[in-house]
């Protein structure tokens, strides 16, 4: 059981605060490929906030664009079964919903969220997805996120690449222990960045050819 408790806290690293809400020092628990992975305690939920800082190839657009390309989430999001866009209220507006594919016996998990970019300009381009209720009933055969808010702040790196600060904190929903997930939430966000990492490359040398 606690395995799979450790994989839960996997899947539920990209799920989806902002800094300006939370409290405390961040704490470094990942330090790999270049990709650092920090925690902190938040007063308000019992479930670490996560912020991601790394540098990945390609410009602000290029990563826009993946990020707007929902459909294909699965392709780099760690443990992600599913992603489909439910409604485009604007260009930069999106709302979509998400499964994870949770290993058994765990209830998989799913949400619905509302992704707001700003306009990219001078290789810069702050992203925004947060949680909705009420926009799609629940399914029986999961457990709905009631809360999650993802931050994407996205500027000018070295060589050639863009650096990216990811922050978020998500309440999962259920019955799940926050300490064992608290242990193990670092390792998500950080196969999901080398992913990331590795499909912005391939689309750059797509575009190439």
């Amino acid at each position: 059981m606690k395995k799979r408790i450790i994989l839960l806290g996997l899947a539920l690293g990209l799920l989806g605060g902002t800094p300006l809400l939370a409290q405390g020092n961040w704490e470094l628990q990942k330090n790999e490929d270049g990709i650092e992975v920090y925690t902190r305690q938040v007063p308000d939920n019992n479930f670490k906030e996560i912020r991601v800082v790394c540098e990945v190839p390609g410009t602000a657009a290029q990563l826009v664009s993946l990020l707007k390309d929902v459909e294909h989430h699965s392709d780099w999001v760690y443990l992600n079964r599913k992603t489909a866009l439910l409604k485009r209220k604007s260009e930069n507006r999106l709302v979509y919903y998400t499964e994870a594919d949770m290993p058994w016996p765990l209830t998989d998990r799913d949400m619905v969220v509302e992704a707001a970019f700003s306009p990219v300009r001078n290789n810069q381009a702050l992203v925004e997805v947060k949680s909705v209720n009420d926009f799609l009933p629940k399914k029986k055969e999961f457990i709905r996120i009631p809360s999650s808010l993802a931050v994407w702040e996205i500027t000018p790196g070295s060589n050639g690449h863009i650096k990216v600060e990811y922050t978020f904190k998500v309440n999962p929903g259920g019955s799940v222990p926050a300490w064992l997930v608290n242990t193990t939430v670092a390792i998500g966000p950080l196969k999901t960045f080398q992913r990331l990492r590795k499909t912005l490359a391939q689309r750059a040398l797509a575009q190439k050819n």
